[in-house]
């Protein structure tokens, strides 16, 4: 029988591929003879016809993840939206708690300034309430 017979029947026995299938150089013609299933069988309990080990995942990359994070990187976790959502989001903090304090300093500040301070905060030109008090205060805006 050919050598790709016993390799197919080899595969089927050992539940394996038949390009996990390893025959002894050695004895190819022996593996050659076999005529049956139970030929092959006998060659299996011989050692003429082995499958090789299955090839597992490396825990390389795992390892080094593991190591970067015992670190303290890798922190973040993902971002739900498009940058520019996410950005319009943190626009949207900034602008909310800004025109909480224009409201609150509303009665202290002079008449006619807190439209244009207003203006001002949805333009975005105040990155932070403390950079608008500071405007506020260097601009003699208040009563």
């Amino acid at each position: 029988m050919s050598i790709k017979t016993v390799r197919r029947m080899a595969a089927e026995i050992l539940k394996r591929g038949e390009s996990a299938i390893w025959i002894d150089p050695d004895r190819m013609s022996d593996a050659a003879s076999a005529l049956t299933r139970d030929d092959v069988r006998a060659l299996i309990m011989q050692g003429v016809v082995r499958a090789r080990p299955a090839k597992g995942t490396s825990r390389a990359r795992g390892r080094m993840h593991d190591e970067l994070r015992r670190k303290g990187r890798r922190k973040e976790g993902s971002k739900k939206g498009h940058r520019k959502a996410l950005q319009k989001n943190l626009w949207t903090q900034h602008t909310r708690a800004q025109r909480e304090l224009l409201r609150q300093l509303k009665p202290a500040l002079k008449p006619g300034a807190y439209r244009g301070v207003y203006l001002k905060i949805k333009g975005g030109m105040f990155k932070s309430r403390a950079q608008l008090s500071h405007y506020i205060k260097d601009n003699n805006l208040m009563k």
